[in-house]
């Protein structure tokens, strides 16, 4: 059974490779996806303040393009998941916006991550299915966070230099990191300062 401490954090390096196209939707693939959905309920057990919506394969040290996504993303009692295998944004549609994102491999930091505000998606399901949808708001933003992740990127770099770095305390409040902690940071997530504009 998978835990919260199957779930691999920055530097680790694997979080910025790349993952593999899955070919076949076998036994393997089916008890990894079992895996992912108990890490991220017992990370979210573990943190009274924060809601485990998603996660990507290379999280839970798999290099596979897979990403687990709660079925509904208002309900935290609601602890079922839809699968998405080789999913791949085919159209991003509006102006990218500014909010706050955190990760379960990026420790307690949050900060301002421009998305679109609207993608289109494809990918297959559980069953091999190919399914195509319309992503809006923080469903479009959580889809990009995580297919970001099977292409080897996390959010802290889509960062810029200026960005403001908050971090979660245990009271749940957000504080923003002041310069001291702000250098600790960058050096121990390995973020170069620069941004990446790439879709």
């Amino acid at each position: 059974m998978a835990t919260r401490h199957d779930i691999i954090t920055l530097p680790n390096p694997r979080l910025r490779q790349e993952s593999e196209i899955i070919n076949s939707i076998n036994e393997s693939v089916k008890k990894l996806v079992g895996e992912m959905e108990q890490a991220t309920l017992d990370w979210e057990d573990s943190r009274e303040h924060e809601f485990g919506v998603a996660l990507a394969a290379v999280q839970i040290d798999a290099l596979q393009r897979v990403i687990v996504v709660r079925s509904d993303l208002d309900d935290k009692d609601n602890r079922a998941f839809d699968v998405y295998i080789n999913p791949e944004i085919t159209r991003y549609d509006g102006e990218p916006e500014f909010e706050l994102e955190g990760c379960l491999s990026v420790k307690d930091v949050y900060g301002k991550v421009p998305r679109y505000p609207k993608i289109k998606i494809k990918a297959l399901n559980l069953k091999g299915e190919r399914i195509k949808f319309i992503a809006k708001g923080f469903k479009a933003r959580m889809f990009q966070h995580e297919i970001d992740h099977i292409n080897g990127i996390t959010f802290v770099d889509r960062l810029g230099p200026d960005a403001d770095y908050l971090k979660l305390h245990a009271s749940g409040d957000m504080v923003e990191l002041n310069l001291e902690e702000l250098k600790v940071l960058v050096k121990d997530l390995e973020i170069d300062g620069t941004q990446r504009h790439e879709k």
